[in-house]
């Protein structure tokens, strides 16, 4: 039993409790190649939410891992068999449901730990934050915060190098064989605005792949997957630490 995983602890250990810093993951259901499962980003967040809140409870800080939210926005995947959508209203409801009660019970910092590139959170802790005016709330995408191309040789934007290589580490035992993984080829836009970053529209996935991947994964292996998981779970592990003794009144110099 962990203490900072909500799931794993108990009433026992939490009726006197007092956390400072909530930390919510939220993936997403969907095609990930051929060769990866549905929940990949649901697995990296677990993973990689608990390795960062023990080296942030380890140094002191009071943190607790909320369940991870399962379901992302998918709304360019429509068509795409059981890839599950969650819209951006619905994840409005549910983080009000959430933040309702860490406020309500005096946990003031909350952090979305998020792990799907569908969701956009800015806009709705824009909102949530006028509404909650003693919460400080924050998203971070963990995919982010290191460079990749200093860790793998062909990076990509899903189910690519990097996520092949986290799930040969993680859960190899649900990644098919590496002759079963596409290549992950992508079709770029034809108007040059959208590749130029200042012009954005939804991509239709399905035009866009023939095998969901986005990125090509041939070069993954455990050991790249291992070396990156480790250094993100310690820079996000301090930013926990940083984020739970900061003081909200007192964040700018």
């Amino acid at each position: 039993m962990r203490p900072y995983i909500l799931a794993e602890t108990n009433y026992e250990n939490l009726k006197n409790a007092k956390y400072e810093l909530a930390i919510l993951p939220w993936g997403a259901t969907e095609a990930h190649n051929f060769h990866l499962p549905y929940a990949t980003d649901n697995f990296e967040a677990d993973y990689l939410a608990a390795a960062s809140a023990k080296i942030a409870w380890e140094k002191g800080a009071k943190v607790i891992v909320l369940p991870t939210i399962p379901f992302g926005v998918n709304t360019g995947q429509t068509d795409i068999y059981l890839n599950i959508n969650m819209n951006p209203s619905t994840q409005f409801a549910v983080l009000n449901d959430v933040i309702e009660v860490l406020n309500r019970q005096g946990i003031y910092k909350l952090i979305i730990f998020n792990s799907h590139g569908g969701n956009d959170f800015k806009t709705t802790l824009r909102e949530l934050g006028v509404k909650y005016p003693k919460m400080f709330l924050s998203v971070s995408n963990w995919y982010k915060s290191l460079d990749r191309t200093k860790y793998f040789d062909d990076p990509g934007d899903h189910a690519d190098e990097m996520e092949t290589s986290l799930m040969l580490y993680l859960k190899p035992e649900l990644v098919l064989p590496k002759e079963k993984w596409g290549d992950g080829k992508e079709k770029k836009h034809k108007i040059k605005a959208f590749s130029e970053g200042w012009l954005w529209s939804e991509r239709k996935w399905s035009a866009i792949t023939a095998d969901t991947g986005v990125g090509n994964p041939a070069l993954s292996t455990k050991e790249k997957g291992e070396k990156f998981f480790q250094v993100v779970a310690e820079k996000i592990g301090n930013l926990f630490y940083d984020l739970c003794k900061a003081d909200i009144q007192d964040l700018y110099e």
